[in-house]
């Protein structure tokens, strides 16, 4: 169950304070809470695909203008 969770050893020397730092940015890197986020209710497949269209569109035209 906990084996795809990414883990964070604590130095020698290191704070818990920076080694929690350290798990946040790896969970927020892999896309962890973003993904638990998405899966919080049920999307249906054609809400889905709009709301990955638009984001597709949205990221065109930033690259454009």
């Amino acid at each position: 169950m906990l084996e795809g969770l990414p883990k964070v050893t604590l130095r020698e020397g290191e704070s818990l304070d920076k080694a929690l730092r350290r798990l946040k940015k790896k969970i927020e890197r892999e896309g962890i809470l973003k993904t638990l986020k998405a899966r919080k209710h049920y999307e249906k497949p054609s809400v889905r695909k709009r709301r990955k269209m638009r984001a597709a569109r949205k990221k065109q035209t930033r690259f454009i203008g």
